[in-house]
């Protein structure tokens, strides 16, 4: 339904998928709190990138140089965002709290 929708040229769609955060919250976080069973199961049998990219695969609906191509361009804008981040100056502290708090 996904795919048709955007073939047809209707845009994007959104795909509500539950996942498994596979790491603490933080780095203080060792999440020590789950076996290494239990993280490595959600990772091979329920990981929802992993599950639509076998969907697409199995459904000839793209093929795997598709999918390494939009790999590569994620990780091209994430490292392009962060490097942009590295080399920014830090902002003023005025703007600590623009666009994250709004007082009605």
């Amino acid at each position: 339904k996904a795919v048709e929708h955007a073939r047809r040229g209707h845009g994007p769609y959104i795909l509500e998928m539950q996942t498994y955060r596979y790491r603490g919250h933080s780095m203080s976080d060792p999440a020590k709190y789950r076996t290494k069973e239990e993280v490595d199961k959600y990772r091979t049998e329920r990981d929802p990138i992993d599950h639509v990219r076998k969907l697409l695969l199995d459904g000839k609906m793209t093929d795997e140089a598709a999918l390494k191509a939009v790999d590569a361009e994620i990780r091209k804008t994430i490292n392009d965002a962060a490097e942009y981040a590295q080399h920014s100056p830090e902002p003023d502290p005025s703007e600590l709290w623009t666009d994250v708090l709004v007082e009605a």
